[in-house]
């Protein structure tokens, strides 16, 4: 199966693990699943630990290092933000206000991607979600 990761998923798999759902654990460990990380949500990272909202760092790596690692360690597939996904954004009715989650959104319904999410507001989208 392939899979989306939400921002708070990735983070949480990386740095607070305890705090997945055993269906993510389980979706996350097998190794017959293809994962994929958004360019939006190494960007969201990027504005929350700049703006202070977010603290993730071990003080020997830096941010980029810290994605890297990350990504290398679960094997994620890296899926860059497209015109297709921003024409589906456009199409996308207003329920959620966060625009990352929002292209997040639009990758999964373009890409036929599952989303790995704990966020209510992503599930009322005609979209595959699971957590």
């Amino acid at each position: 199966m392939r899979y989306l990761l939400d921002t708070h998923v990735f983070l949480w798999a990386c740095i607070e693990p305890e705090r997945l759902s055993s269906n993510s654990k389980d979706i996350i460990k097998n190794p017959q699943n293809m994962l994929f990380l958004s360019s939006a949500s190494i960007w969201e990272i990027s504005i929350k630990m700049k703006i202070g909202k977010l603290k993730i760092l071990d003080k020997n790596l830096d941010f980029k290092t810290f994605v890297e690692k990350s990504i290398k360690a679960l094997d994620l597939k890296e899926i860059s933000v497209l015109n297709k996904h921003i024409f589906s954004l456009h199409l996308l009715p207003d329920i959620h206000k966060d625009s990352f989650d929002r292209i997040l959104i639009a990758q999964a319904k373009s890409e036929d991607l599952i989303l790995i999410t704990n966020d209510n507001q992503i599930k009322k989208y005609n979209i595959k979600t699971l957590w």
